[in-house]
């Protein structure tokens, strides 16, 4: 049985090599998600929804594998946005929102997301469970880059797209930046953590 990877079917949304902003194509996808507020390094809500997402996504990959269809569990993608931007560049976390994300096939329908949150729920009795919902994500044109180092030394690149790459493109930002984690940031050491960066974007006007 062939395993369907996201990683291997949009490699230029998972596996760009460009270590400085460019333009990509991003297609509609579908997700499991779940949203919540503040510093993801501290927050009990953050752990729980993320342990959530993951109980989630591999319930619907045992139970697609199960019917004839398997799948490799996406990573785990967050959506990031804040009263004023800059609090990402200055990481000033307590004032962040996020929506953490993990894809799933489009073969998995709204109704399978609904039933491995039932069957989830029963097996782990995880609250944070009935937060989990389906998403489909549109972004579009985006600028993205590859980020290699610890999360917190995303602030320079954060920078220069805010204001260097929007204005000398006649850009402007038009969607929640959006983050990929690549690898298990458990077993690896932060110097050499990867991960897409990610903003959507627009003419200006």
């Amino acid at each position: 049985m062939d395993r369907y990877d996201i990683k291997r079917e949009l490699k230029q949304c998972y596996a760009p090599k460009n270590a400085d902003w460019a333009l990509v194509e991003v297609p509609a996808q579908r997700f499991i998600a779940v949203e919540g507020s503040g510093d993801p390094n501290t927050s009990e809500d953050y752990a729980r929804a993320v342990e959530a997402l993951y109980t989630v996504a591999y319930t619907l990959k045992f139970a697609s594998k199960a019917a004839g269809r398997d799948f490799v569990v996406g990573p785990l993608e967050g959506l990031w946005w804040a009263d004023d931007p800059e609090v990402f560049i200055t990481r000033e976390k307590d004032a962040w929102h996020w929506r953490m994300l993990i894809s799933r096939p489009d073969w998995i329908s709204d109704d399978l997301v609904d039933e491995a949150k039932r069957t989830a729920l029963a097996k782990k009795g995880l609250p944070a469970i009935a937060e989990i919902r389906a998403e489909t994500l549109k972004e579009g044109t985006c600028a993205q880059l590859l980020h290699v180092g610890p999360y917190d030394d995303e602030g320079p690149a954060l920078a220069r797209l805010h204001h260097e790459y929007l204005a000398a493109n006649d850009l402007r930002m038009a969607g929640h930046h959006h983050e990929v984690y690549l690898g298990d940031h458990r077993r690896t050491e932060p110097a050499r953590f990867k991960t897409v960066l990610r903003q959507p974007v627009q003419a200006a006007k």
